[in-house]
């Protein structure tokens, strides 16, 4: 398959680090974001470093990070034809609790975070004749937990569905195909020790790897004809849940 230049978000840790790696092993280059510094230099340690990848850190919910990323990957790699929008934050909140500045957090980070890097690559993506989107999104969206309540980062992540599926759209016919990929409860930092206690909300009874949801982005990226699609890697979670 072609080389490509990917560029992924969120990328110190969990899925977003899998992502990274999965695309390296396979001999693409890629650009490595995260807000902590010191986090991604761990994360680029660990990746090993060398020609093929790069890192630049900063908040994805500042315009002006996703026109870093681009820069580094343009300096370094002379392209930017993949974009996995990663960075985000999850966590529970009764909704009578959450007040605007806690809302504030999820919109920034999951909504414009994505909006605003999407907006600084996809003219990168135009002047070379194509590129792809993945954005990360969250079966929660169509399927609610009644005893999970987390209405601030699932409303967030429905506006990336829906914003993808627009994007998917607009730039379809420009060879720029935007999809989503929906995990299931991956055992990643965010989730800590206990992603193992909600083995059951998944109709495999058990918790997905960060390996499963990069086999999947890479399977999107790799694809000519997969646009507007928002494909859940979350052992049956969006079709019913055991019952334990």
């Amino acid at each position: 398959m072609k080389k490509q230049t990917v560029i992924v978000t969120g990328a110190s840790s969990g899925i977003g680090e899998a992502v990274a790696r999965y695309f390296l092993e396979r001999g693409d280059n890629v650009v490595i974001n995260s807000a902590t510094p010191e986090k991604l230099e761990a994360a680029y340690r660990r990746l090993g470093g060398g020609d093929h990848l790069a890192m630049a850190a900063g908040d994805v919910s500042n315009k002006k990070t996703g026109e870093q990323l681009l820069a580094v990957a343009l300096e370094k790699f002379g392209s930017a034809d993949v974009l996995v929008n990663n960075a985000g934050i999850f966590e529970n909140k009764p909704f009578l609790e959450v007040d605007e500045t806690y809302l504030d957090r999820f919109l920034d980070t999951n909504l414009k975070g994505i909006f605003f890097t999407t907006q600084a690559i996809i003219p990168q993506m135009l002047q070379q004749g194509g590129g792809v989107v993945i954005n990360i999104g969250t079966p929660l969206v169509n399927h609610g937990l009644g005893g999970a309540p987390a209405t601030a980062p699932v409303s967030a992540k429905g506006a990336v569905h829906a914003l993808s599926i627009q994007l998917a759209a607009e730039f379809g016919r420009h060879n720029i195909r935007v999809n989503v990929v929906a995990p299931g409860v991956i055992r990643t930092p965010m989730h800590g020790s206990n992603s193992d206690k909600m083995a059951g909300i998944h109709l495999v009874n058990r918790v997905g790897e960060s390996e499963d949801v990069a086999e999947m982005v890479y399977t999107v990226a790799k694809s000519n004809f997969i646009n507007g699609a928002v494909i859940n890697v979350d052992g049956g979670m969006g079709a019913g849940h055991n019952l334990n």
